[in-house]
């Protein structure tokens, strides 16, 4: 059990050279927590972002008894506990363990699985890649060598409407309408293989890139650090996975826009966090359900809701203060930790958040120029930009300076007229 990291620098790259790690990911677990302004950070991996009630209950009764009391979403559909005290990590890992969220200790921080969130609920898309994420989860538990990846290496599973597609998968598998699916592992090459090989090609194509950073020695953690002189085998390990795969020219990458709060297919709901956190007491209000899925957009599928439920469901989490329509001022809106959480913001970015009026973009409010948890694709950039001494009033948004005072009609503007009230 870690109770702290140290930071883990790099040499940062000339122009057209590979990146060179100089040290192991530090990258924050279940187990290896953070050390942060407000406490110890933990970060824990949900394949898919699928809870089950019970899972539900115990994330909840964590953030209670050994955090702050919330849970914030990740841009990958994980859970972060923020507030933890230094000495919490074995009574963190018994709670966690209970209630199965801690599969195999030595993979939890590889478990970074993506899948459409809404797939299998609403009659879209050409294949159920939750199930693709369970069987996934599975095979890199008992691969012993995957325990290697990164936490930061990431699989993304798209069922074929191109909501996840475009979030930067390392391995990435998009579901087609044939019964196949296409594999695109580090970007540059794609493959056609039968869907029921779909899993088997994810796990062999993360040991190849495995092999090929080792091979170059510089530490990658992802494909795209890799030099190119060490492009890995992607073709060798398909076949010797046993897997027959088809190489195609690189097609565009497919999107569609992420859901909007509200009915979700047949008793199903979706609803978004306020700026990506949740109470635990929000959190429990998602019960009933058969199961809930994080989504990388800050939100919430409620699985199992009810048929004909919606409207009253609906209006009962958002007495929760949950977002439950399109058209609230806080949809689309994220926010990094900040003030006073965070040493190196240099503004309350989540305070200064709850000024935004709705619009079609998303916006994320950074409290430096990292801008942690940013969302993919076009978003409107709100950066906080003054000193340590000075910077209640300084802000940038899209570039553009802009003083706190004016921050509400700046976000409106960048991110274009709101959404109709349906």
């Amino acid at each position: 059990m870690l109770a702290a990291m140290p930071p883990t620098p790099h040499t940062t790259p000339a122009p057209g050279e590979a990146r060179i790690r100089d040290r192991g990911d530090a990258c924050p677990g279940a187990l290896r927590l953070h050390p942060a302004e407000d406490g110890r950070l933990a970060r824990l991996r949900l394949p898919a972002g699928r809870l089950t009630p019970r899972q539900v209950e115990a994330l909840a009764t964590a953030a209670e008894t050994l955090g702050d009391g919330r849970i914030s979403i990740t841009s990958r559909g994980n859970a972060e506990l923020r507030g933890l005290a230094d000495d919490c990590g074995a009574s963190l890992a018994a709670l966690l363990d209970e209630a199965d969220l801690l599969p195999s200790p030595t993979h939890e921080r590889v478990r970074n699985i993506v899948a459409s969130p809404a797939s299998g609920l609403d009659g879209l898309g050409h294949a159920d890649v939750q199930l693709w994420a369970r069987d996934l989860d599975a095979a890199l538990c008992a691969e012993p060598r995957a325990a290697a990846l990164s936490g930061r290496f990431l699989f993304v599973l798209d069922d074929g409407r191109g909501d996840v597609a475009g979030l930067g998968g390392d391995v990435k598998l998009i579901a087609d309408a044939d019964g196949t699916a296409v594999l695109w592992p580090g970007g540059r090459q794609v493959f056609r293989l039968a869907a029921a090989d779909a899993v088997r090609a994810a796990l062999a194509a993360a040991l190849a890139f495995l092999d090929a950073a080792d091979a170059a020695g510089t530490g990658a953690w992802r494909p795209r650090e890799l030099p190119v002189t060490h492009v890995p085998d992607w073709a060798g390990a398909l076949a010797a996975a046993g897997t027959a795969a088809e190489a195609l020219p690189v097609p565009p990458t497919p999107f569609s826009a992420p859901p909007g709060p509200g009915a979700l297919g047949d008793g199903h709901l979706y609803v978004l966090a306020p700026l990506g956190r949740l109470t635990a007491a929000q959190l429990r209000a998602l019960l009933p359900a058969d199961e809930v899925r994080f989504t990388p957009w800050r939100g919430a599928v409620v699985v199992g809701a009810g048929p004909g439920a919606a409207a009253g469901r609906l209006g009962g989490l958002a007495a929760h203060g949950l977002i439950t329509r399109p058209d609230a001022p806080l949809a689309g809106v994220t926010a990094c930790t900040g003030r006073p959480g965070c040493a190196k913001s240099l503004a309350d970015v989540r305070a200064d958040a709850l000024v935004a009026l709705p619009g079609p973009l998303p916006v994320h409010f950074s409290g430096c120029e990292r801008r942690c948890g940013h969302p993919h694709g076009a978003w409107v950039d709100v950066l906080a930009t003054g000193t340590e001494n000075d910077s209640a009033d300084s802000y940038s948004v899209d570039d553009v300076p802009t003083p706190r005072t004016s921050l509400s009609e700046a976000v409106a503007a960048a991110r274009g007229p709101a959404t109709p009230t349906r």
